[in-house]
């Protein structure tokens, strides 16, 4: 009996979110497929060392040249099931 519940409940977790929570969740998703995202840094510490960092994220969806717009509207209807509710393109 426990083991049905804890079972159902990891079902649950992986059921359709609402469109909201799904548009909010794969913003980033549909941006990343837009362009890449990064962030360096450079300073120098305490010590007097230099300090370089440097991060960039580039998604698959980028690499092969994919629609920002069918990123959003295919990761929205995976997650919830349905539409999103307004284009990538108004965000």
């Amino acid at each position: 009996m426990r083991i049905a519940m804890v079972f159902g409940l990891v079902l649950t977790a992986c059921g359709p979110v609402p469109v909201a929570q799904a548009e909010r969740d794969c913003r980033d998703e549909a941006r990343l497929a837009q362009q890449p995202r990064g962030e360096a840094k450079l300073g120098i510490d305490s010590d007097g060392r230099l300090i370089r960092r440097l991060e960039v994220d580039i998604s698959s969806d980028y690499v092969l040249g994919r629609d920002p717009q069918k990123v959003w509207q295919s990761c929205v209807l995976n997650r919830s099931g349905q539409l999103p509710t307004r284009p990538y393109s108004s965000l």
